[in-house]
């Protein structure tokens, strides 16, 4: 093979439409635009989502809600998680290798939902007020 042998696919390339050029063409005279109006003129067309002076959708419809990107860098875990766990001293690393919390998380908050009774040490860890109350009853502490 030489690169001047190669050619595209039987079929890949077509030629270019060639208006306006004659009334043997067939597609001479008004090329393919019709006759008259907006969409006939040379430079002449309307704006996307315009709907002939009638309100666009895109205005119809009401605003609606957001989405945070920071929120895919904070996790929860619950107090019944934090119980089922085999280690006294509860950081980020150790939620993620236990797999209770994604690889890109950063910040993590202990919710109160479950019990807890064993003594837990969380580190670098935040918790809710109901969930720091359960943890200290429980014997552990958060430390900063």
């Amino acid at each position: 093979m030489e690169l001047n042998s190669i050619k595209p696919a039987s079929g890949a390339k077509h030629s270019k439409r060639r208006v306006g050029r004659g009334i043997g063409s067939g597609l001479g005279k008004t090329a393919g635009r019709g006759h008259k109006g907006q969409k006939s003129r040379a430079g002449g067309y309307h704006k996307v989502g315009f709907e002939g002076g009638q309100m666009p959708l895109q205005r119809r419809l009401p605003k609606r809600g957001f989405k945070s990107q920071l929120l895919k860098y904070n996790a929860e875990v619950t107090l019944s998680q934090l119980q089922n766990l085999a280690v006294d001293e509860v950081d980020v690393l150790v939620l993620k290798q236990a797999g209770l919390v994604a690889d890109m998380v950063k910040n993590v908050k202990v919710i109160k939902s479950g019990e807890l009774t064993k003594k837990v040490v969380l580190k670098g860890v935040a918790a809710t007020a109901g969930a720091l109350v359960v943890i200290e009853v429980a014997g552990g502490s958060i430390a900063a």
